[in-house]
């Protein structure tokens, strides 16, 4: 049985974590909901679906509930920026933890994959496309998956949202044959300039959110793409669509994006505060794999 919570008292700090049939639940938990009959429409629409857990949060009568983000929702992300109608909350006794290990679900490793890029750039939407390839993909607890586009100053304020690691995935120039995949973990100047509103220079966002987030940020990785068709925005006319070695490297990314999320979740993170440790890159040509694993 689930345990009976009382009102938290004025002067007692809200808990970061519930106890639901022995276990300990909190943000990153994934649970099954189970609405009450008492529950409104919109949340009896939700019986049985998997969700994660947000936040523990209290209402106005002093009870917790937990914010909790419906996992095959497409407008999550939203919900994980407190958008109104993509975030959920329900009572303990209303949620089902899906397995015993839980208990550690508050230490696990939070990790934000973000596309990045222009579609109407050609090969810059390499990005974009990724994110839109892994719909099929089963995102695991812990990991939020969101096409930010051209949006800078959204992603840079969403990296200082408590998550240990990022994964930016970009058309990366960097001499390599088209459609070479490599992972990478960017080096930042000391200053950069203040990002566009509708534009993005991932450079210019990290610098902006170490500087938001007083010097700080989540160890942050970049899954780039060689592009073979580079423009600069200035031209006459869009592109939209992908050249084909970068059409096929969309394809090839997948899995490698996979790997390098389960391995950022399982070892320990650091931020840009911290001492860097050595370099690992990875690379993908055609079906083949260079360089070290992550």
């Amino acid at each position: 049985m689930n345990q009976r919570l009382q009102p938290v008292a004025a002067d007692e700090a809200v808990p970061t974590t519930v106890v639901v049939d022995g276990v300990t639940v909190g943000r990153g938990s994934r649970v099954r909901l189970k609405p009450s009959r008492r529950a409104d429409i919109f949340d009896l629409a939700l019986v049985g679906r998997e969700a994660e857990v947000d936040a523990v949060e209290e209402d106005f009568e002093g009870m917790l509930h937990l914010a909790v983000l419906v996992q095959d929702d497409p407008g999550r992300d939203l919900g994980a920026s407190g958008k109104i109608g993509h975030r959920f909350f329900f009572t303990p006794e209303e949620v089902e933890p899906l397995s015993p290990d839980h208990e550690s679900a508050s230490h696990r490793s939070r990790v934000l994959v973000a596309g990045i890029g222009n579609i109407f750039l050609a090969d810059d939407g390499f990005g974009p496309e990724v994110i839109a390839a892994l719909r099929e993909w089963p995102v695991p607890a812990g990991v939020h998956v969101v096409d930010f586009g051209i949006r800078g100053m959204d992603l840079a304020y969403r990296l200082l949202d408590g998550f240990d690691a990022a994964l930016l995935v970009d058309a990366a120039p960097r001499g390599e044959a088209p459609g070479t995949l490599t992972v990478i973990e960017p080096d930042l100047p000391p200053e950069a300039g203040l990002p566009e509103a509708h534009a993005m220079d991932p450079v210019k966002v990290l610098a902006l959110a170490r500087r938001l987030g007083d010097g700080r940020l989540p160890r942050v990785l970049v899954l780039g793409c060689e592009p073979q068709v580079r423009m600069t925005g200035e031209e006459p006319d869009v592109v939209v669509g992908l050249s084909e070695p970068v059409r096929d490297a969309v394809t090839r990314a997948v899995p490698l994006l996979a790997s390098v999320v389960d391995a950022l979740q399982k070892e320990p993170l650091r931020g840009f505060g911290d001492p860097p440790p050595e370099r690992a890159a990875v690379r993908t040509k055609n079906e083949s794999r260079k360089g070290e694993s992550l």
